[in-house]
């Protein structure tokens, strides 16, 4: 019997090496294939556990080559599709709007022509599964959550081409019969995140004992979802979410920026044997970044009730474990940091 082919886009990346590693490891039936074109955020470092497994193939390529993307679908005719490749990061989106309009808008919909002329229509048993982010709903005040149903208001380049992408994915299930999920997350934190992102980046900084920049007054609200917590939750809705419907996928963990700051020089004190208020005096306050959402809040009630799906680990719990990954994996900081991370490719596979 072959193996049902699953392509995982942007699974060398932070959430991506994730989810990639658990269906490698929990389906034997899939063989993965795990595209990612390595630009930056994505390290094949993070996988280099399953990198020889029988049901495990990496391709090196890029979701906006329309060429290639057509080729490789010809080639193995994916049945599954889980979307995670994409331009993250607010800030690179005001610097650079037009690299996360090709990746995250053309990108996704080379990936959904791919899928529709692959299948011409018989879609029995084929899903393209596609992860977003809450940042598509706009901005909360002090009350209220973002649901399923809620409007979509991108307020930065970065949300605006997702939410662009969230649509042509609901417009191609719509007008060609495409069978589509889409999962709206809130801010992931834990093991091999780039330290571009807020914690990774504060542990760094605090090793190393740099400023811990804070935008404004640090009282941005968000809700952070641990990546393995995540990754579960991908698994449950791609093998039993209902065809055409949105999940929202949420920690139930809000915190303002500042408080989280400080959580997080206190456990890293604690765990460098430094004297307490140490990290602290390295908090500095910056001048905030256009278009700053103040508060995202995510209503996860659907996928717990619909899949029994919900957080495994508290912040605190989740956080600690994050801080002794990147404590034990000071190599792997360092190789990202300075880029050497991305001798790996050359070295594995050239």
């Amino acid at each position: 019997m072959s193996k049902k082919s699953i392509l995982i886009t942007g699974g060398a990346g932070f959430i991506g090496s994730h989810v990639v590693r658990l269906f490698v490891e929990k389906y034997s039936n899939y063989h993965i294939y795990n595209l990612d074109s390595l630009t930056y955020a994505g390290n094949l470092e993070n996988l280099s556990d399953i990198e020889s497994a029988a049901n495990y193939t990496f391709l090196k390529g890029d979701i906006i080559d329309e060429e290639y993307i057509n080729n490789i679908f010809n080639q193995y005719k994916f049945e599954g599709v889980i979307h995670l490749a994409a331009e993250s990061h607010v800030d690179r989106s005001i610097k650079d709007p037009l690299a996360f309009v090709r990746t995250n808008v053309l990108g996704t919909i080379n990936l959904l022509n791919a899928f529709k002329n692959t299948w011409k229509g018989n879609f029995n048993e084929k899903l393209f599964y596609h992860i977003s982010t809450d940042e598509v709903y706009g901005t909360l005040g002090e009350t209220g959550l973002f649901t399923e149903t809620t409007s979509y208001n991108p307020n930065s380049p970065y949300s605006a081409s997702k939410a662009s992408s969230d649509h042509f994915v609901r417009a191609y299930g719509e007008t060609y019969g495409i069978p589509f999920i889409i999962s709206n997350c809130s801010n992931n934190y834990g093991a091999n995140q780039f330290p571009e992102k807020l914690i990774p980046l504060f542990i760094n900084n605090i090793i190393n004992n740099k400023p811990l920049p804070v935008y404004g007054d640090g009282n941005y609200t968000r809700d952070w979802l641990y990546v393995v917590d995540h990754a579960v939750a991908i698994d449950l809705i791609f093998h039993r979410g209902k065809n055409h419907e949105t999940y929202n996928i949420g920690g139930f963990n809000e915190w303002k920026n500042i408080d989280l700051v400080r959580v997080l020089c206190t456990q890293m004190d604690d765990k460098l044997g430094r004297e307490k208020g140490n990290s602290e005096k390295l908090i500095t306050f910056v001048k905030d970044r256009p278009g700053h959402d103040l508060r995202y809040a995510i209503d996860a009630s659907k996928i717990n009730k619909e899949l029994g799906w919900k957080p495994s680990v508290t912040f605190e719990e989740g956080l600690k474990k994050t801080i002794d990954w990147y404590l034990n994996n000071e190599n792997w900081l360092k190789n990202v940091t300075s880029g050497k991370y991305q001798e790996y490719y050359s070295k594995q596979y050239s």
